[in-house]
C-alpha cells in the first residue's frame, strides 16, 4: 500500500530529523513536497503512526492516509513514475 504522510509542524526551527528518519524507516519512500511524504509499505496506517508519534509535539498535526487508484495533481514526471510503478504492483 502507498500511504501519504502529511504534516503541519508548529515549532519552526525544531529539529524534526528523527521524524523524517521514522518516516523513511516505514518502507520505500518519496519526498518531493515540503510536508508530504509517500511511503510504499507493508505496514498499516496505525503502525506508521506508532512509529511517527514519538517524534512530534502535541501541537503538531499529522495525517497518514492510504492512496487509492484515484489520484491527480501537478508533479514532476519522476514522481508520477514512482507512484504508478507502485500502484501497478499493488494491482498485480
Amino acid at each position: 500500500m502507498i500511504y501519504a504522510v502529511n504534516y503541519d509542524l508548529k515549532r519552526p526551527g525544531q529539529n524534526y530529523e528523527a521524524l523524517h528518519e521514522a518516516i523513511m524507516s516505514c518502507g520505500d519512500w518519496w519526498h518531493y513536497l515540503g510536508s508530504t511524504w509517500l511511503v510504499h509499505t507493508q505496514i498499516d496506517a496505525q503502525s506508521i503512526w506508532d512509529r511517527l508519534s514519538p517524534h512530534i509535539d502535541a501541537n503538531d498535526f499529522v495525517l497518514v492516509i492510504g492512496m487509492t487508484h484515484d489520484y491527480q495533481g501537478w508533479l514532476p514526471q519522476e514522481a508520477w513514475d514512482w507512484i504508478n510503478i507502485r500502484i501497478l504492483k499493488l494491482a498485480a
